[in-house]
């Protein structure tokens, strides 16, 4: 039977917002042993930025810590403190941008989402393993909630805390799950390459994300969506709201999938309710561009590749390649008990299909550790890619 886990251990933590609290926080962690459990929360979906408006801190002896970084000028001596043990987040590529963005740097983290992921789990969210794990209930009412807002009302306090609660006894759990099941030195390499990942790469086109855009055949109409998308991204940005909320994808892409276009915006509500010189510029923009800069109907693939979509038509043999190499990893991941996109990267899988040419281990090794690929994930891919590839060749 599973408890609810509605409030701290401890109590609701106090809010920690200036520096004299700050340094008894500071204090109190130094005093406490092991590694810290660390969470941030944002406000996504109403802020443009995605800076940490809350920064949970946990360790044994010490308990849960509520920093706001927003009060606090100088963060640097919690920053000091937290080199000296292992970070344990959840989920810690969505965490870290913003840890970083405080000079909060780990020298050795744990990600128990990334834990469950290799032990197979087909659930991984925090409040799944804690209640897989433990038999607790953890609340989540406030998921989606606008951490902005200040003061922070005592129930988001409360949530933020429960994030960290349990952090600690569910990274044991999961290193002795790990090492049981001969997957511990997979897990630390993958944990040591998140210490050097970089904070964003960002996209070649990410106008091209809208939701439904699939949905806009025509080049001008493309041109349309990019031109909005753009100005929405600016205003966005100059107002620190989030995109959506400006301006949301479906009148976008309403906008740019009228017949005939016309030659001034519809009169949609939403483009009345802010910066609508801003719109109408950038539609007359689209509508003025040469055809010739016109966007094309795919964009280009990620990691400098074309868009796999494309590769049937212009390199067959990197397509019939990439499908053999697909199927390999799909295989050895069922076998190991892995998702296949965590035994193998897709850009990785794409890399290799690309590039391979003799079909010569050496060769497949030296191209998979260059699309960044772990050794352990170059251990159990190698040889039986190779294998395949040949096998594949043959006919």
């Amino acid at each position: 039977m599973t408890e609810r886990l509605d409030l701290p251990r401890e109590g609701t933590p106090p809010l920690v917002e200036d520096a004299t609290a700050l340094a008894a926080a500071v204090d109190s962690l130094a005093a406490g042993t092991g590694p810290f459990a660390l969470d941030s929360e944002r406000a996504s979906g109403y802020r443009y930025s995605q800076r940490a408006y809350l920064v949970q801190v946990r360790r044994r002896g010490s308990g849960t810590h509520l920093i706001d970084p927003v009060a606090l000028e100088d963060l640097s001596p919690l920053a000091e403190l937290l080199t000296e043990d292992e970070w344990v987040l959840h989920a810690a590529s969505q965490d870290l941008p913003c840890l970083r963005e405080l000079s909060f740097r780990p020298t050795a983290l744990f990600d128990t989402e990334l834990a469950g992921r290799l032990l197979g789990r087909p659930r991984v969210g925090l409040a799944t393993m804690i209640a897989e794990e433990f038999s607790l209930e953890l609340a989540k009412e406030h998921s989606a909630a606008d951490w902005s807002v200040r003061p922070l009302p005592v129930g988001l306090l409360n949530y933020a805390a429960l994030d960290v609660e349990l952090l600690l006894e569910l990274r044991d759990r999961l290193a002795d799950h790990l090492e049981e099941a001969g997957k511990a030195e997979w897990a630390q390499q993958e944990f040591d390459a998140l210490l050097d990942e970089p904070t964003t790469v960002p996209s070649l086109e990410p106008w091209r994300r809208t939701s439904h855009i699939t949905d806009v055949t025509s080049p001008r109409g493309l041109a349309v969506v990019r031109e909005l998308w753009l100005a929405r991204d600016e205003v966005a940005r100059r107002l620190d709201i989030a995109p959506g909320r400006v301006l949301p994808d479906r009148v976008i892409v309403a906008v740019a999938n009228r017949r005939p276009l016309g030659d001034h915006l519809p009169d949609f509500r939403e483009l009345r309710r802010r910066e609508p010189e801003a719109w109408a510029t950038a539609y007359a923009r689209a509508l003025a561009l040469p055809a010739s800069q016109l966007p094309a109907r795919r964009g280009p693939g990620r990691g400098g590749l074309p868009d796999p979509r494309q590769w049937g038509r212009v390199n067959p043999p990197a397509a019939s390649r990439l499908a053999t190499v697909r199927t390999t990893v799909r295989a050895l991941a069922e076998e190991r008990d892995l998702p296949q996109e965590n035994l193998l990267a897709p850009a990785a899988q794409r890399a290799l299909a690309w590039a391979v040419a003799g079909y010569d281990e050496a060769e497949v090794r030296q191209i998979l550790h260059g699309a960044g690929a772990r050794p352990w994930q170059v251990d159990l891919v190698a040889a039986p890619a190779v294998e395949a590839l040949r096998a594949a060749a043959r006919g």
